[in-house]
């Protein structure tokens, strides 16, 4: 089945069901998705004070990604820099990621939710993906971008890829179905003309395993580097990182505008010595306009006022770009911590 049809199917599906079912299709739903292990769910601080979940309004639900990706285990240092420092306990949640948490959000069984910027403005405006067109998400509303997910197309040198026209009926994975992931991969193979592949839909934990058990030739990857599910293939495989560069970032920049140029740096993962040019989109927290502005700013402050304390994307997250590539409007505790 081609790339389209896979999406089209897909797509009407989504829209009949509705983007708050995406919330509840555990894996199958995000940017940075992967594995879908959950820490169980958790209440929802409301403008009432009141708890959905039936504990105390200091009970927070955070929505993550895979935990071969980025979006978890960043999520769980700002649980623990924000429980040191408020009142508040997060409950974070492995998820599919980016248009899995916004559903999370809409229906306010999260709280905060990490998702990509173009993702979010998708959902806000009812545009972009046909998951939203029509059914914008109203309620979804920003808190602060934190740094660059990289586009990574990794295969094996086994494979003899080793450009975009490469990937030409190969089989390729484009990440969880109706994932950021996927809606990234199909965006960029679209751009740059290819349309004979073979879509395979998988978190990246998974299409780590399906490249070293030879069962794809290709997978994109989004996510800021180093992505733990690549270095972890890189460890034990060969593997090479396909450019985006030249002529093709350009024709995908064209496609669409919230790409930007990034550079993988040489040396990011093991065997892969030279820098690596590619595209990016942006990681940001959002939250719900039914989250109190009193939880917000300071969920928002004990981060921002304590990045020191992070170990993750440390040269990317500070206070003075947070606002870099905000693609939604601002909920108001986080205007109030930004001045905005």
């Amino acid at each position: 089945m081609s790339s389209k049809e896979t999406r089209r199917r897909f797509l009407e599906a989504a829209g009949i069901a509705g983007v708050a079912a995406l919330a509840g299709c555990s894996g199958n739903g995000g940017g940075d998705g992967g594995d879908t292990e959950t820490e169980g769910d958790g209440g929802t601080a409301t403008e009432d004070g009141g708890d959905s979940g039936g504990d105390t309004s200091t009970r927070l639900s955070w929505h993550a990604g895979g935990t071969g990706g980025t979006y978890y285990p960043l999520s769980n240092e700002f649980k623990t820099i924000v429980e040191a420092n408020t009142d508040y306990t997060l409950n974070v949640q492995s998820t599919g990621a980016s248009v899995e948490n916004v559903g999370s959000l809409s229906d306010g069984s999260a709280d905060f939710a990490l998702i990509q910027n173009d993702i979010a403005y998708f959902a806000k405006n009812g545009t972009g993906i046909e998951t939203f067109e029509g059914n914008a998400i109203e309620n979804l509303q920003g808190v602060a971008t934190l740094y660059p997910e990289t586009i990574t197309i990794v295969t094996l040198e086994s494979t003899g890829i080793e450009t975009l026209s490469d990937l030409s009926g190969a089989t390729i994975n484009t990440g969880d179905l109706g994932s950021g992931t996927q809606v990234n991969a199909n965006q960029i193979l679209e751009a740059v003309g290819i349309t004979d592949y073979n879509e395979q839909n998988a978190g990246f934990s998974q299409a780590s395993e399906q490249l070293a058990n030879g069962d794809i030739d290709a997978a994109f990857v989004v996510g800021g580097w180093p992505v733990g599910a690549i270095e972890d293939l890189a460890t034990t495989n060969d593997v090479n990182i396909v450019s985006i560069e030249g002529d093709n970032r350009a024709a995908v920049k064209d496609a669409a505008s919230w790409f930007a140029d990034d550079t993988i740096p040489g040396g990011t993962y093991s065997g892969v010595s030279d820098p690596v040019e590619t595209v990016a989109v942006q990681a940001m927290i959002a939250t719900n306009s039914g989250v109190s502005a009193e939880a917000v700013e300071n969920v928002t402050a004990a981060i921002f006022d304590n990045l020191d304390e992070l170990t993750i994307k440390t040269d990317f997250i500070t206070a003075d770009s947070a606002q870099d590539g905000m693609s939604i409007e601002l909920h108001e505790g986080a205007a109030a911590y930004f001045g905005e």
